[in-house]
């Protein structure tokens, strides 16, 4: 069994979401073609920290011999066997439609290959909500959790899907027991300016949470980042609200911007960055080759605190 306890002194942000997650009854998870070992080995520590029950789908000689190579136990997994990625993408999305698992997690195959199977219109995983990618960062020297969102699924968002998006991230923030977010919508610049049309749908998505089409979190935007993330800057700006210099969602204009945020705060700032995609029937937890230990670990925590709290309303509303 794996030492749940940090091995810093100080509890981080990780440290307490995966202590957290802990406490929930760990979460059945159907992982996609595990055939390398940072995938299998990643399924395999969050079990043993009792956060996942991973179901193997691949080519069951492969993810042994993984496993063989790797000095990883299977002995207390359960492995279906396929005969490639596409085979194990299908299954496992059929899986999670059958009601076998409460999460679903990437293995070594492409994203593209298991979202496709994700969002197929009559075989996949959608919902009336929009698909939306979230990374909880744990960056040094700052006192919150940060989210930041959309830097994985949706290249170009409307603000139809802006405002899913949106309300995805505070959906998860508020379901993992970390309160009321507060929301900046995030622009260049602070102001309305036509000559920035990211500026016009972040005013249009405050609106809308003021009329309630988004619901759960405190929003302010356009904020430019350094606004938004810095009390110091934004008092330099002249902005008073309860968002502006504390926030803790962060939505970005597009992919692009968000994917660059997400890798400047990793590479240049030491951050930690887990991944979890919402809007889909289950949690799907994206893993990557180049994602620390503990990244994995709480990208499987939040994963599991968000599909405990769900299965808890589901049981209140039965």
């Amino acid at each position: 069994m794996a030492d749940t306890a940090a091995t810093t002194h100080e509890p981080s942000k990780y440290d307490r979401l995966i202590a957290a997650a802990q406490k929930a009854t760990p979460a059945v998870t159907i992982v996609a073609h595990p055939c390398d070992e940072t995938s299998l080995r990643g399924a395999l520590e969050a079990a043993e920290y009792r956060l996942i029950v991973p179901v193997l789908i691949g080519p069951e000689a492969k993810i042994r011999g993984v496993a063989a190579a790797s000095g990883l136990d299977l002995r207390e997994h359960e492995i279906i066997d396929v005969p490639h990625s596409h085979a194990a993408a299908a299954k496992a999305v059929a899986l999670i439609r059958e009601g076998r698992g409460d999460l679903l997690m990437k293995g070594s195959l492409h994203t593209d290959e298991l979202m496709r199977e994700v969002t197929a219109s009559a075989t996949g995983l959608r919902t009336e909500r929009r698909i939306s990618h979230v990374f909880v960062m744990d960056v040094p020297r700052h006192a919150d959790t940060l989210f930041i969102t959309d830097a994985a699924i949706n290249i170009f968002p409307d603000l139809d899907v802006k405002r899913d998006i949106v309300q995805n991230a505070i959906d998860l923030w508020v379901t993992i027991g970390l309160g009321q977010p507060r929301v900046a919508i995030v622009s260049a610049v602070e102001t309305v300016t036509t000559k920035i049309p990211s500026t016009i749908e972040a005013a249009a998505l405050c609106k809308m949470a003021e009329r309630g089409q988004i619901t759960g979190g405190l929003l302010d935007g356009p904020l430019a980042f350094d606004n938004a993330i810095s009390p110091e800057a934004a008092e330099i700006k002249g902005l008073t609200s309860p968002v502006a210099g504390r926030a803790q969602i962060i939505v970005v204009p597009d992919l692009e911007a968000g994917n660059m945020l997400a890798k400047n705060l990793t590479f240049l700032a030491g951050a930690d960055a887990a991944g979890i995609v919402l809007g889909a029937r289950v949690p799907i937890v994206l893993t990557s080759r180049a994602d620390s230990v503990r990244s994995r670990l709480a990208s499987c925590a939040v994963a599991t605190l968000y599909a405990a709290a769900r299965r808890q309303l589901v049981q209140v509303v039965a």
